[in-house]
């Protein structure tokens, strides 16, 4: 007796972390440039560096969430699992170490995370999506939409 096949894997986990990894990666870029402001002598900077501290917080959350996701009910890797949960560690120390004022820390932990966050957005990119399900691909018939590019066009005579 053999056992019937497996589903095919969901694609919204793998959907949900490039987009995570995507505002990840940008709020690294403004976090950069606030305290570059900053160290430039526009002390309001370091409020705006504060918040935005915080809403990268949230974000790396949201995706270590997203990271379960696409290991359990996506079948998915066990990497972006591991990775976010570092990051996550690495965010909260960061914080503590931007708190503290131990800009020796808080700088160089700065870098790395940077290079965290750049390696897990390349790593969500390069997961190939799972193929959609062939109800999607064909449409019901007279749905109007375009055959997929590269595909079998039918010609009617």
């Amino acid at each position: 007796m053999s056992s019937p096949p497996a589903a095919p894997a969901p694609r919204w986990p793998l959907i949900l972390l490039r987009t995570t990894a995507t505002a990840l990666a940008l709020l690294a870029m403004v976090q950069v440039m606030l305290a570059g402001s900053f160290l430039n002598g526009t002390y309001d900077s370091l409020k705006d560096h504060e918040g935005n501290a915080m809403t990268l917080a949230t974000v790396v959350v949201l995706q270590l969430a997203v990271a379960v996701a696409v290991r359990r009910p996506g079948r998915g890797p066990l990497w972006p699992l591991w990775t976010t949960a570092l990051l996550t560690v690495a965010v909260i120390g960061q914080i503590a170490a931007g708190y503290a004022r131990s800009l020796g820390v808080h700088v160089t932990l700065g870098v790395l995370l940077v290079s965290g966050i750049l390696y897990g957005l390349v790593g969500a990119w390069r997961l190939p999506l799972p193929a959609r399900s062939a109800q999607y691909e064909a449409g019901p018939e007279g749905s109007g939409r375009l055959p997929r590019p590269g595909g079998p066009v039918e010609v009617s005579k």
